[in-house]
Protein backbone atom coordinates (compact mmCIF):
# COMPACT_ATOMS: atom_id res chain seq x y z
CA UNK A 1 0.00 0.00 0.00
CA UNK A 2 1.25 3.34 -0.87
CA UNK A 3 -0.59 6.25 0.96
CA UNK A 4 -0.19 9.42 -1.31
CA UNK A 5 -0.63 13.02 -0.30
CA UNK A 6 -1.18 16.39 -2.09
CA UNK A 7 -0.55 19.23 -0.41
CA UNK A 8 -1.90 22.59 -1.46
CA UNK A 9 -4.13 25.56 -0.18
CA UNK A 10 -5.22 25.99 -4.00
CA UNK A 11 -7.60 23.31 -5.95
CA UNK A 12 -6.49 23.96 -9.28
CA UNK A 13 -2.83 22.73 -8.52
CA UNK A 14 -4.21 20.06 -6.34
CA UNK A 15 -5.99 18.93 -9.27
CA UNK A 16 -2.85 19.50 -11.84
CA UNK A 17 -0.78 17.56 -9.54
CA UNK A 18 -3.09 14.68 -8.88
CA UNK A 19 -4.05 14.39 -12.71
CA UNK A 20 -0.22 13.45 -13.24
CA UNK A 21 -0.22 11.16 -10.30
CA UNK A 22 -3.00 9.29 -11.58
CA UNK A 23 -1.44 8.96 -14.99
CA UNK A 24 2.17 7.84 -13.63
CA UNK A 25 -0.10 5.31 -11.53
CA UNK A 26 -1.95 4.45 -14.68
CA UNK A 27 1.34 3.17 -16.24
CA UNK A 28 2.62 1.01 -13.00
CA UNK A 29 -0.57 -0.21 -12.58
CA UNK A 30 0.29 -2.35 -16.11
CA UNK A 31 3.63 -3.66 -14.19
CA UNK A 32 1.88 -4.13 -10.82
CA UNK A 33 -1.85 -4.28 -10.95
CA UNK A 34 -2.68 -5.64 -8.00
CA UNK A 35 -0.86 -2.36 -6.17
CA UNK A 36 -3.27 -0.38 -3.80
CA UNK A 37 -2.77 2.88 -3.51
CA UNK A 38 -4.39 6.26 -0.91
CA UNK A 39 -4.61 9.28 -2.39
CA UNK A 40 -5.33 12.43 0.26
CA UNK A 41 -5.71 16.29 -1.03
CA UNK A 42 -4.77 17.83 2.39
CA UNK A 43 -6.10 21.51 1.98
CA UNK A 44 -5.49 22.58 5.82
CA UNK A 45 -2.71 25.18 6.46
CA UNK A 46 -2.03 23.48 9.77
CA UNK A 47 -1.76 20.02 8.04
CA UNK A 48 0.28 20.87 5.17
CA UNK A 49 3.02 22.90 7.68
CA UNK A 50 3.74 19.39 9.35
CA UNK A 51 5.64 18.77 6.10
CA UNK A 52 6.62 21.31 4.57
CA UNK A 53 6.77 25.59 4.66
CA UNK A 54 5.62 26.10 1.12
CA UNK A 55 1.63 26.40 1.17
CA UNK A 56 1.25 28.17 -1.93
CA UNK A 57 2.71 25.76 -4.28
CA UNK A 58 1.77 21.97 -4.65
CA UNK A 59 4.31 19.82 -2.55
CA UNK A 60 3.57 16.02 -2.88
CA UNK A 61 4.36 13.03 0.38
CA UNK A 62 4.43 9.50 -0.68
CA UNK A 63 4.23 6.80 2.43
CA UNK A 64 5.21 9.94 4.96
CA UNK A 65 7.88 11.38 2.98
CA UNK A 66 8.16 14.37 1.35
CA UNK A 67 9.12 14.05 -2.67
CA UNK A 68 8.42 17.15 -3.55
CA UNK A 69 8.16 21.02 -2.40
CA UNK A 70 6.39 23.57 -3.88
CA UNK A 71 6.53 22.94 -7.79
CA UNK A 72 4.72 20.59 -10.18
CA UNK A 73 6.51 17.33 -11.11
CA UNK A 74 6.71 15.47 -14.32
CA UNK A 75 5.34 12.22 -15.00
CA UNK A 76 8.37 10.30 -15.02
CA UNK A 77 9.63 12.27 -11.46
CA UNK A 78 6.19 10.99 -10.20
CA UNK A 79 6.81 7.30 -11.30
CA UNK A 80 10.28 7.42 -10.24
CA UNK A 81 9.31 7.89 -6.42
CA UNK A 82 6.34 5.50 -6.26
CA UNK A 83 8.78 2.64 -7.80
CA UNK A 84 10.78 3.72 -5.16
CA UNK A 85 8.39 3.61 -2.38
CA UNK A 86 7.00 -0.41 -3.82
CA UNK A 87 10.92 -1.43 -3.47
CA UNK A 88 10.52 -0.38 0.66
Amino acid sequence: MINIKILSYKSPQRYAVKRTLLAALNELHKTYPDLKTAITEVKELSEMEKYTAVVILPSLVVNEKLVCVGRFPSRLEVDGWLRSAIKE
